[in-house]
């Protein structure tokens, strides 16, 4: 009987801290250790800035203040979950690029350029796509996972990362409440 008693209790406490959990979920105030203790790509958390080539060679400086939500999509021509993203991903470019600006990571590093290349030609994405030629930003985000997306909102503040793919209703449900 004690011990039923003992589980019942760890159970109750665990779902008290889930609900807590949930509860402060929606909570928007940005966590100031970020810059004590370092970057930490999470929500809540401001965004590191970085600067990439670009596959023409133009170099872009991503993160800090900016005027709309930017989407920073980390992904491989290898994956397959890139390739069923990509329709999607240029949609969404096309349908709000006055609301967001999207930029396309490529994981070089773990990929071959030339592939890359081949993959924005196919998609024909008219997004920029970053060349993480040394791997330092995929790196320094903790991406090990394709795709990844960060939404990052006009203070620089991290506030959704994504793993994987989601549908074309959720990227829009995500611009609609962050924008």
């Amino acid at each position: 009987m004690k011990r039923v008693i003992a589980l019942f209790t760890i159970a109750f406490v665990f779902a008290g801290l889930a609900v807590y959990q949930y509860i402060n979920r929606g909570n928007d105030q940005v966590s100031l250790a970020a810059s004590a203790e370092g970057f930490k790509p999470k929500a809540g958390f401001e965004a590191a800035s970085f600067e990439l080539p670009a596959l023409d060679e133009q170099s872009y400086a991503v993160g800090g203040k900016r005027e709309k939500l930017t989407f920073v999509n980390f992904w491989a021509s290898w994956c397959g979950p890139c390739e069923l993203e990509a329709p999607d991903l240029q949609k969404l470019h096309e349908t709000y690029g006055d609301a967001i600006t999207l930029y396309g990571v490529n994981a070089t590093k773990y990929d071959k350029e030339r592939a890359a290349r081949e993959f924005v030609e196919d998609h024909e994405f008219t997004f920029p796509i970053l060349m993480d030629r040394e791997g330092d930003v995929t790196k320094k985000y903790k991406v090990d996972t394709f795709p990844t997306t960060f939404l990052i909102d006009s203070n620089g503040v991290i506030r959704e990362r994504i793993n994987g793919v989601i549908t074309f209703a959720e990227w829009e449900r995500l611009i609609e409440k962050w924008a």
